[in-house]
């Protein structure tokens, strides 16, 4: 199978799998393979897996997978951190090996193998600077800052003692039972960061969430453009052109190009020879060779 095909397949399951993570519990999904990968996703795979272990192993496994998720889920550990910096990392090495030899293209510039690097590398410094900057930690030092820059509303927020830090709690202020510290203006404790959200660090996370975002889009539409000047170096549009007949356009293709057929393409380009038809090669091997080789 070609690059370009892998590269296809890649996206149409990613996409598959984000609609079935954010919408699998829309009512229109009730029923369908949708929900059952959003349940899948969300929690299944925990389930099957506990049985999984419950009847090769019993009690003893079971035990052990619970010790695991304490250890991860409620504990500070880096287990996630790596896991991030793994998938990071190979999605960034398939992205080179399978589009990078595409680059320059029909329709990107050599300058996107730099812009990518450096796109990634600022995700990363986002990252290091949510996981290992200061939350907002309040202590006996600093509590009465943070008291009288947080005043009490009486209504969601009132005074009360931490029992475990053993300091007046400023309002918006949380204890973290993962961290064993009290965290102005908690938001939460990300796994993804081995940290507390808080304060100090709530513009570094949010920076670090809008610009993976940036990122996804970024590389959907690279994949994209790399994808199209594929075709048009495969002349698969000027077939298409030709064959039908109509304007050179992707608007008035798009009708169309469902309907081409690999016997339908074989078919036409067997009444066409270089000599009635100009080309660098015979529009079979053409077509042969997007179907099939990808180069």
């Amino acid at each position: 199978m070609g690059v370009e095909w892998v590269l296809v397949c890649h996206g149409l399951v990613t996409l598959l799998v984000v609609i079935s993570f954010l919408c699998g519990q829309w009512p229109i999904f009730q029923g369908t393979f949708v929900e059952r990968i959003h349940y899948f996703l969300t929690g299944g795979f925990y389930d099957y897996l506990l049985r999984l272990v419950d009847s090769l192993c019993g009690s003893r496994g079971i035990n052990a997978i619970l010790s695991v998720e304490y250890f991860c889920y409620h504990r500070p550990n880096p287990i996630l951190q790596l896991i991030y910096v793994a998938i990071l990392g190979a999605t960034y090495y398939f992205a080179v090996k399978s589009s990078f030899s595409y680059i320059p293209g029909y329709y990107l510039g050599g300058s996107h193998r730099y812009i990518s690097l450096v796109a990634v590398c600022i995700g990363v410094v986002l990252f290091i600077l949510t996981c290992f900057s200061d939350a907002g930690t309040v202590n006996t030092e600093n509590v009465s800052q943070y008291l009288s820059a947080y005043p009490y509303d009486n209504i969601l927020y009132s005074e009360k003692e931490c029992s475990t830090c053993r300091i007046t709690k400023p309002a918006r202020s949380k204890h973290c039972s993962i961290c064993n510290r009290c965290v102005a203006r908690f938001d939460h404790h990300c796994g993804w960061m081995n940290n507390c959200i808080g304060e100090r660090n709530n513009r570094f996370f949010l920076a670090f969430l809008l610009w993976h975002f940036l990122l996804c889009i970024y590389g959907t539409a690279a994949i994209g453009l790399i994808l199209a000047g594929r075709l048009v170096d495969f002349k698969v549009i000027h077939i298409l052109t030709v064959y039908y007949g109509i304007e050179n356009s992707f608007l008035s293709l798009a009708p169309h190009v469902v309907q081409v057929s690999a016997s339908s393409l074989i078919i036409f380009c067997s009444q066409f020879t270089c000599e009635q038809y100009t080309c660098e090669k015979p529009f079979l091997l053409l077509y042969l060779e997007l179907l099939f080789h990808g180069t």
